[in-house]
């Protein structure tokens, strides 16, 4: 297919995109100032876009989404609160433990279902009784989409209603919210309508270097406002890469449609190959070959410049702005030929 190694596509994340010459341009061009001082005209666009955009009454621009997810657990619990998770949820697996390491605050994870759904009688269970052995639950995270599958509007309102008969506040990590409207095909402010805080990244399938934007009630958004200092996240002429979001935002959400194509194209040709696991949920697709070939069509894929992340037992296939429908069929053809040599 091509001389060994030479990169042909990378599919592990929709992180890895880099920036279009109209997005460089708009770099370039960007009005800026300092934004610590609230002076960057670049960000303040920006973030009063987004709040418009989402329904809510303020946004504030983080340079990456833990710091967007950190911040808004700490404005809303104490130290030794405790929040209300799924249990493979991205804040609780892959954010470090930072609202319990500099938060003080504790998860509680309660299970989800096959598309990484809670229920509003899991939520309702799982808050603490007032006792003085307990910690105050304090708050419900939401995740969506969650690792592809977009969570429907219902859902969402259905947890946030058992959330608040609770006394809880509402927190949505939406790092692929664009995605989950693409593909539920509703506004993104309909999904959080009825959450406090959502953060929502800008740098995964909208294809920005950087950012992420927490929006929320105004309250909430000043204690986030002060968190962000506190973690190093106050930033000076940040209006440049304010800039490539709001060209993202301009460019690259309408085609986020794509993304889900080839994604399905990839999933529709890898069910063609007899005993392969396959599922596939937005712009994510989940192989999982039998345990003893798993290796080798591993390093076949490397072989063939085809990147992805190998996990055992389920590999990930993330599509994005820089794959597009023939480098989908570059994988899907490599993962047939490989199983049709064995």
């Amino acid at each position: 297919m091509t001389s060994e190694g030479q990169l042909q596509a990378d599919f592990r994340s929709d992180t890895v995109t880099r920036a279009t010459p109209g997005m460089r341009a708009a770099i370039a061009d960007a009005p800026v100032g300092d934004d610590v001082y609230g002076e960057d005209p670049s960000v303040n666009a920006l973030q009063d876009r987004m709040a418009e955009l989402t329904g809510k009454e303020a946004a504030l621009f983080f340079p990456a989404g833990t710091q967007s997810n950190l911040a808004a657990v700490l404005s809303h619990c104490q130290r030794g609160d405790e929040y209300i998770i799924g249990r493979n949820y991205h804040i609780l697996t892959d954010e470090v433990s930072g609202t319990a390491a500099l938060g003080g605050a504790a998860p509680w994870p309660i299970e989800v279902d096959g598309n990484g759904s809670l229920t509003a009688e899991a939520v309702r269970g799982a808050v603490k009784e007032p006792d003085q052995h307990h910690p105050v639950t304090r708050l419900l995270c939401l995740e969506n989409t969650v690792h592809g599958s977009a969570q429907t509007v219902e859902l969402v309102n259905d947890l946030a209603a058992a959330a608040r008969d609770c006394g809880l506040a509402v927190h949505l990590d939406g790092a692929r919210l664009f995605n989950a409207a693409v593909a539920l095909d509703v506004p993104v402010a309909d999904i959080i309508v009825n959450v406090d805080t959502a953060s929502i990244c800008l740098s995964k399938g909208l294809g920005a270097p950087m950012g992420a934007m927490l929006v929320g009630d105004g309250g909430s958004i000043a204690r986030a406002f002060r968190m962000r200092k506190m973690l190093g996240g106050g930033m000076r002429q940040v209006g440049h890469m304010a800039a490539a979001c709001t060209y993202a935002l301009d460019n690259h959400v309408g085609r986020l449609v794509k993304d889900h194509q080839n994604a399905a194209l990839i999933a529709n040709g890898f069910r063609q190959v007899e005993g392969l696991g396959v599922a596939q949920a937005t712009n994510m697709v989940w192989m999982t070959p039998p345990a003893e070939y798993h290796d080798a069509l591993a390093a076949h894929l490397a072989a063939d410049g085809l990147l992805l992340w190998p996990w055992k037992p389920t590999m990930r296939i993330v599509t994005h702005l820089d794959v597009d429908a023939e480098q989908a069929q570059l994988l899907v053809d490599s993962v047939q030929s490989f199983f049709s040599q064995i």
